[in-house]
C-alpha cells in the first residue's frame, strides 16, 4: 500500500493563499528593476537626492572624506 504524501496538498493550499503576493512582489520588482536599469549618469548628477546623500566616490565604496 502506498504511503499517503501531504506535501502536494500544501503546496497547492499554500499557492492559492500567497499567490496575489508572489504576483505584486514580481510586477514590482520587474518595475523598480526596469526603472533602475533606465539611469543614466547624467540623471544622477542632475538629481537633488543624490547630490544631498552624496557620501561616496562613483568609482569606489570607500567613503568620500574630503569635501
Amino acid at each position: 500500500m502506498r504511503k499517503f504524501d501531504p506535501w502536494p496538498i500544501f503546496f497547492k493550499r499554500e499557492f492559492n493563499r500567497n499567490w496575489p503576493f508572489l504576483v505584486g512582489f514580481a510586477v514590482t520588482g520587474t518595475i523598480i528593476t526596469k526603472l533602475s536599469l533606465g539611469l543614466t549618469e547624467e540623471d544622477r548628477k542632475n538629481s537633488v537626492f543624490a547630490q544631498r546623500h552624496k557620501r561616496y566616490d562613483t568609482r569606489s565604496l570607500i567613503p568620500n572624506l574630503i569635501y
